[in-house]
């Protein structure tokens, strides 16, 4: 725990504000494509490359399609669906049913289990509800497979696996106007009835590959990380990968992905080569164990406070402590309280972020010595131009004789032969290729994204009715589409910790149903006019910048450096932040009115 002085200014001077952004501006350029997000490959189940979107970890497991009635479901078993499965229970709602394409509960959590994967946002914080689970994180910021577990556990707990669907995809719901019910089907031929749905999105749904020729021509053993091979690899998320000792891998990819599972590998495989568009923001991470003595100091409340603490450091409010004390905070608390000097605001936190990379880039010449490889792995851009990943052993696998970093100068590998990369005519062979190319971004049409359509009142479909657009109240309901209900970041408050935006909604979806409850009403919908508003007050918030966004290097934040920042706008987050957005949902709910909803 750090104290924080309120009153301190940090301020930047001495910087070459022209130099610094044509330095940024010219190493952005060289990363512009005329494909923009285009450029990769988004597989899909029964395409060309469907091997690397199969589930590798559990058997398919055959049974009988289900064609009952419940009163609520929940597509998705992430920690969006948990959260709102758990929430509904405690409001009440016993017939419950959660339908999962994965083989278990976990979203992220079941697909990721690459060697070294672990959270970057501090588990005290991230795992929800620990004291109403009765649990305690191992460390400071868990690793993926007791992420996993805790999935498990908490699905366990608030009684999700009766009557949960797993290894079940939904191909359809659609509105019985008659009945007053939604009829949900799935890729098991289930056809059931439920009172209310709540559909989940997912943020890390479909992997995606590089769109470069020939990786169907690749002779050796190659995969995306959400689909590990450890039966070609060995070990497990924790490493020993021992049957690669006498295998040369290749990585394209340097991301947040990337940064974690290279030094895993650069332990046991033979050589490793990373292909790199775009190099990372490496910060520390200085992960340690649990100490039993501050677990017990602890008083009931003290997650909720911390969840608010964090969330408040990264927002830059007022506060006297900071309960995280991390190099999240840190960086948000000095980059929130900057002070300028002379000229704007806005210009004292640019300074302020250039002083910030800077330190991230001399942090880089400080870890790996060879100097060449040091400069391709510095960062030139603005700070929230990617998410930001924290490692204490990433930079530091460049020092090793059997890790070479490829730098591709912004444009990725040429393409792929059966024996391996070619980048800039060079061919690099390599026995297991893996992919660290990330997820489909979140501008995919909703139908593509989601594998499924739904359709409300009239036949509506919910995929052209958000053709330009979401259209929501709060980030939860839409018009027409009756006892429907949607957990996502859109239009909803921003968090650095993700978790805690998908619990307020989740809390705020349960209350909705236990009111429709309460009142013996057979729908609950929203108004027109309700959802406009809404739509209004999250473009006017919306701090998005062209500017801004223009000057990023390409990435999904700015749709592969070709930015719409209309959609942008109306497609983003309730700008003010998760706090303004939890009090504001807090008194619209105690006030009892329910505004701008149609309780039927």
């Amino acid at each position: 725990m750090a104290e924080i002085n309120a009153d301190a200014a940090w301020t930047v001077e001495g910087y070459d504000v022209d130099a610094v952004r044509s330095k940024y501006k010219q190493e952005r350029d060289k990363r512009i494509r005329a494909d923009g997000p285009n450029q990769y490959r988004f597989i899909s189940r029964d395409g060309d490359l469907a091997e690397y979107v199969k589930d590798p970890y559990v058997e398919r497991i055959e049974r009988e399609p289900v064609s009952d009635e419940v009163e609520a479901t929940v597509i998705g078993g992430g920690f969006a669906g948990l959260l709102l499965s758990a929430r509904l229970r405690q409001a009440g709602i016993t017939s419950l049913r959660v339908v999962e394409q994965g083989g278990d509960f976990g979203g992220t959590w079941y697909w990721n289990r690459y060697p070294g994967i672990a959270c970057d946002v501090e588990s005290y914080v991230y795992l929800p509800l620990l004291e109403e689970v009765g649990y305690m994180p191992t460390e400071k910021y868990a690793k993926g497979p007791e992420i996993f577990g805790y999935c498990q556990m908490f699905a366990r707990h608030f009684d999700l696996y009766r009557d949960a669907l797993l290894q079940t995809r939904v191909t359809d719901v659609r509105w019985n106007e008659d009945d007053g019910v939604w009829i949900v089907s799935t890729d098991r031929g289930d056809r059931f009835r439920s009172k209310y749905v709540c559909m989940t999105f997912g943020t890390f749904l479909h992997p995606k590959l590089p769109g470069i020729p020939g990786i169907e021509d690749f002779r050796g053993t190659s995969f995306h990380t959400s689909r590990w091979d450890y039966e070609h690899t060995g070990g497990d998320s924790y490493g020993n990968l021992h049957k690669l000792r006498d295998k040369v891998v290749g990585v394209i990819g340097s991301g947040a992905t990337a940064v974690q599972c290279v030094p895993m590998l650069a332990k046991d495989a033979e050589h490793v080569f990373v292909f790199q568009r775009t190099p990372a923001i490496v910060d520390v991470r200085e992960n340690r164990p649990t100490d039993p003595e501050w677990v017990a100091s602890l008083e009931p409340g003290w997650q909720r406070a911390r969840i608010e603490n964090f969330s408040a450091c990264i927002a830059g409010e007022e506060t006297d402590v900071d309960l995280v004390d991390d190099a999240w905070t840190r960086v948000f608390h000095h980059l929130r309280k900057t002070r300028p000097v002379t000229g704007s605001q806005a210009e004292a936190m640019e300074l302020a972020d250039f002083q910030h990379m800077e330190s991230i880039r001399a942090r880089v010449g400080e870890i790996v010595h060879d100097p060449v490889t040091a400069e391709a792995l510095r960062p030139y851009y603005r700070f929230l131009c990617k998410r930001p990943c924290f490692h204490d052993e990433y930079l530091q696998a460049f020092n090793r004789p059997n890790v070479t970093l490829v730098d591709t100068h912004g444009k990725g590998p040429d393409r792929v032969t059966e024996n391996g990369i070619v980048v800039a005519g060079e061919e690099y062979r390599i026995d297991t290729l893996v992919y660290a190319t990330g997820f489909a971004s979140i501008r995919q049409d909703l139908k593509t994204r989601l594998g499924y359509d739904v359709f409300g009142r009239s036949g509506q479909a919910l995929s052209d009715k958000w053709k330009d657009g979401i259209s929501t109240l709060f980030g939860a309901q839409t018009h027409n589409f009756p006892n429907f209900f949607v957990v996502s970041y859109f239009q909803t408050g921003v968090a650095s910790n993700q978790t805690h935006p998908l619990d307020e909604m989740a809390k705020h979806i349960s209350n909705i149903i236990r009111e429709a409850r309460d009142r013996q009403a057979t729908t609950v919908d929203i108004t027109e006019a309700a959802e406009d508003e809404w739509v209004q007050t999250v473009i006017s918030s919306s701090t998005a910048s062209a500017d801004f966004l223009e000057s990023c290097t390409p990435s999904y934040y700015n749709n592969e450096g070709q930015p719409d920042l209309a959609l942008f706008r109306r497609n983003g987050p309730y700008a003010r932040g998760i706090l303004p957005f939890s009090k504001l949902l807090a008194e619209w709910r105690s006030s009892g009115e329910y505004a701008g909803l149609e309780f039927e």
